[in-house]
């Protein structure tokens, strides 16, 4: 069956016929016969299964659409499971003690007349094996490769029937029908391998036509097109020897031969692209004369292929045609280079993207149950007891060579060896455990790094200072300025000083400053460290780590000069130890595979002869590989002793104990080292993480400072209006009823000339020279009392006389009254709420201080760690 896709054709694989065969009334009967009646009426149902399996594998015709493919693939999947299990417990041959009136009948798949019939369940096994592969041949060749998800539908199933005609070529499947006595030739071994690369061969085509599509470059089109030329060139070397020469139709070698031809010659183009673009044009005109000479000659075979595959080489030939004339007008004109000869090119390169898909587990009946009732006794006995002598076998000759290879470990422990051998080549190594420190204080910065660190820890204990001295100047300057007011307003002063609201922040500050000074303690001692450890630590800067080992070196006189001799008989004979190591190794897998192929089930359920006599038979294919372990041990035994003689000479010529005491030594160093820079790093990073800590800490502090003052700030000026209005409207009374009775009762300090008449608003003053310019920190000039010392953010308030109509022309301020209960008495703290000290509103923003440069984890008080150390 032949079917093209654009412009590529390829083949499925037809299903082998039979005719019906009654399953259930001869295995019946053998229950009963070998049972009983009993047991063959409880069977009953697994007999109507698997003759019902039966009839819808193989006997019921099936449907080109995919739904009906996938449902026989299924059937024959399912019938293929039922089988396993009726092999071991049902004997199908000739054989009047065995179910010998059951007989299968299957035609040949490529030669319909060709037919056989044999009592044997092997014949069977295979013809639903080949069928499977033949389904889902049928199952890729349906899909519309047109699409994405065709084509991968495509692939998977060529796969999957490359699978099942491997598993029917490696399962001994088809060896035992031939064995058996089935003489078709669609169910030998040979076939199957045939039929396996043909199916890997489309599978591969698949992948080709999706690199075309995606517009892969020409260099990876090339391989993929390669591997299906060659899996197509073992095809049809299959099919053109015997037994398959002279039994396939000669339209499918042709086509298999021209595919060949036609993906080696595609291959060739697709480099050649990939040459003429680096410009090797030499080599591009003798591949693409290559490749058309096999076109050319597969194209003189071929025999009735489709005209799909014909049209398709002629197009991959006028290509390479016109690439070739164009490669050789290039070279005459231009580059004038001599075409290699083919023998002398090397092989194209090939890429496999495909391989066979296991159907182990869909072939898998250890979870079916039918018949699980019908085993034996006595074969099941019989099989246990073997099995039990075979695992004995096998635990004995395992226990030993693991004990071989034990006592060899130990042994060139004990000399030190291939270490020493190493060593003297410059191949020295760290132990493990010491060579992953080593790799790990590497990692992280090594000695060479810590002052990097160090310098870390200064500029942190640099911007704490500079920003525990910013708060405390705000606090200073806040401070200064509320003295200043109570000395110009005197009894008038009446909010509370700065120094009774500020205890709190002023202790917290100066436990920030006791902190930072035990800090700077601290790192002093971890510079000192650092100074006094470096040529200590110093070695791990080393790179590689193992430069900083001793080695072992020759000796400066020689008497004999044969150190060369011994150092290479040593070698040599460790070599044959390892040789021996690893054939001890293959001896215990090969074992193990022994044990898992040795299935005697079959021979213990024929019945023929004792079963004491099987087994002596059967265990005796052991003997082999027990004796090549017993040569194996002795001749390890004496190459040791040989080796301990030569590791001898060798230790007294390289005066090997002075090399193991000065590495003993040097490993003792890197782990002092590798311990001192952890300690090291340890307290760095406690460092680095307080000063982290405590920059948080004195930056939440700064901004409740700055919160304060400008709160302070508010109530200074509210407070200052407040005195004014009331010094004001006194003037304006003693002006008008002529009364000095209230005068008499203002302090001298604080008299001071009323407002000019002609005067509508406060003046506002600049900050002194060299003073803070920020809002709430410029200092106040002297001036006369009762002027206003700082200047509002907003207009200045206008003064307004405390009784009666203002006098015309006279400043008139606007309206502004008290809120009700306010009082000037109450500090600001802590009494007052504000935005920082209340609990239920959210954080302020934090002020203008720098950021800090590292985050570490941890909360404050940064002293609770083990970063201060007693002094």
């Amino acid at each position: 069956m032949a079917v093209a896709s654009s412009s590529n054709v390829m083949l499925a694989i037809h299903e082998k016929k039979t005719t019906p065969t009654d399953l259930y009334r001869p295995l019946r009967l053998y229950i009963a016969s070998a049972y009983s009646e009993r047991e063959a009426a409880a069977a009953d149902d697994d007999l109507c299964a698997v003759r019902d399996l039966r009839a819808a594998a193989v006997e019921q015709p099936s449907l080109p659409d995919p739904s009906s493919l996938e449902q026989r693939r299924d059937a024959l999947l399912a019938y293929a499971r039922a089988l396993s299990l009726v092999e071991p417990r049902f004997p199908i041959s000739p054989d009047r003690a065995h179910v010998h009136s059951l007989t299968f009948t299957w035609h040949d798949a490529f030669k319909g007349k060709a037919k056989c019939a044999l009592a044997s369940v092997h014949l069977e096994r295979a013809a639903v094996l080949f069928n499977l592969g033949a389904v889902y041949s049928q199952i890729a060749l349906a899909a519309d490769r047109a699409t994405d998800v065709g084509i991968r539908t495509a692939c998977g199933a060529f796969q999957s029937a490359a699978g099942a005609f491997a598993w029917l070529r490696e399962s001994g499947v088809a060896a035992k029908a031939v064995a058996a006595g089935a003489t078709t030739v669609d169910v030998t071994p040979e076939c199957a391998a045939m039929l396996e690369k043909l199916m890997l061969a489309q599978a591969q085509e698949c992948f080709f036509e999706k690199v075309i599509a995606g517009g892969k470059p020409p260099a990876l089109c090339s391989k993929v097109a390669r591997q299906v030329g060659i899996f197509y060139e073992e095809a049809y070397a299959a099919l053109s020897a015997p037994p398959l020469s002279q039994h396939f139709d000669k339209t499918w070698v042709s086509h298999v031969q021209l595919k060949a031809a036609q993906f080696y010659a595609d291959a060739c183009y697709r480099y050649s692209l990939d040459l003429h673009e680096k410009e090797q044009i030499a080599e591009e005109i003798a591949r693409l004369q290559i490749g058309m000479t096999a076109l050319t000659d597969a194209k003189k075979a071929a025999r009735g292929v489709a005209a799909q595959l014909l049209d398709s080489v002629n197009k991959l030939e006028s290509s390479m045609k016109t690439n070739l004339e164009r490669a050789k007008k290039e070279n005459e004109r231009v580059y004038l280079m001599r075409v290699p000869a083919a023998s002398s090119l090397g092989a194209l390169p090939a890429a496999s993207l495909v391989k066979p898909s296991s159907l182990a587990d869909a072939l898998d009946a250890s979870k079916e149950r039918l018949f699980s009732s019908l085993v034996p006794d006595g074969s099941m006995k019989a099989l246990s007891k073997y099995t039990e002598m075979v695992d004995d076998i096998i635990r004995t000759q395992a226990e030993k060579l693991q004990q071989a290879s034990e006592i060899t470990r130990v042994r060139l422990k004990e000399m030190d060896l291939p270490d020493s051998i190493l060593s003297l080549e410059g191949n020295i190594t760290l132990p493990f455990d010491l060579k992953d420190d080593v790799e790990a204080v590497q990692i992280s910065g090594g000695p060479a790094g810590l002052e990097s660190e160090l310098q870390q820890l200064r500029d942190l204990r640099r911007v704490n200072q500079e920003l525990l001295v910013q708060t405390e100047e705000l606090l200073q300057k806040e401070a200064s300025e509320d003295a200043q007011f109570r000395t110009q307003f005197g009894s008038r002063w009446t909010r509370p000083q700065s120094s009774t609201l500020t205890k709190n922040i002023q202790d917290r500050l100066n436990l920030f400053a006791a902190n930072l000074k035990k800090a700077a303690d601290s790192d002093s001692l971890i510079e000192r460290g650092v100074k006094e450890n470096y040529p200590l630590m110093s070695i791990l800067d080393k790179r590689p780590i193992e430069s900083a080992l001793p080695s072992i070196s020759r000796p400066i006189m020689s008497l004999d000069g044969n150190e060369d001799a011994i150092v290479g008989a040593l070698k040599q004979s460790l070599r044959q130890l390892e040789s021996l190591g690893a054939q001890r190794a293959g001896l215990e897998d090969m074992l193990k595979e022994m044990k898992r192929k040795d299935d005697i089930l079959p021979k213990l359920m024929a019945g023929v002869g004792s079963h004491e006599d099987l087994f002596k038979k059967e265990i005796a294919k052991y003997d082999p590989v027990c004796a090549d372990i017993a040569d194996n041990i002795v001749a390890q035994e004496q190459l040791l002793l040989q080796i301990q003689a030569q590791n001898e000479q060798f230790a007294a010529v390289f005066n090997l104990e002075d090399y193991k005491a000065a590495r003993e030594r040097c490993y003792q160093q890197i782990a002092a080292a590798v311990a001192k820079y952890r300690e090291i790093k340890k307290n760095i990073n406690e460092g680095l993480n307080f000063y982290v800590t405590l920059q948080e800490a004195i930056g939440k502090i700064k901004q409740q400072c700055s919160d304060f003052i400008m709160t302070r700030n508010i109530q200074c000026r509210e407070m200052i209006e407040d005195v004014q209005r009331k010094l004001a409207g006194f003037n304006f009374s003693s002006s008008s009823h002529t009364s000095m009775q209230r005068n008499s009762s203002v302090p001298a300090d604080q008299s001071s000339p009323s407002p000019p008449p002609h005067a509508h608003a406060q003046p506002s003053y600049a900050a002194p020279p060299g003073g803070d310019s920020r809002p709430g920190y410029s200092q106040p000039e002297p001036r006369p009392a009762y002027s206003q010392p700082y200047p509002p953010s907003y207009g200045a308030p206008q003064q307004q006389p405390p009784y009666g109509t203002p006098h015309p022309g006279q400043y008139q301020p606007p309206p502004h009254q008290p809120p009700p209960g306010h009082d000037y008495g109450q500090p600001a703290y802590p009494g007052w709420r504000g935005p920082y000290y209340n609990a239920h509103q959210p954080p302020q923003q934090p002020g203008p201080y720098p950021q800090p440069p590292y985050n570490a984890p941890g909360a404050y008080p940064p002293h609770q760690n083990n970063y201060y150390r007693p002094q």
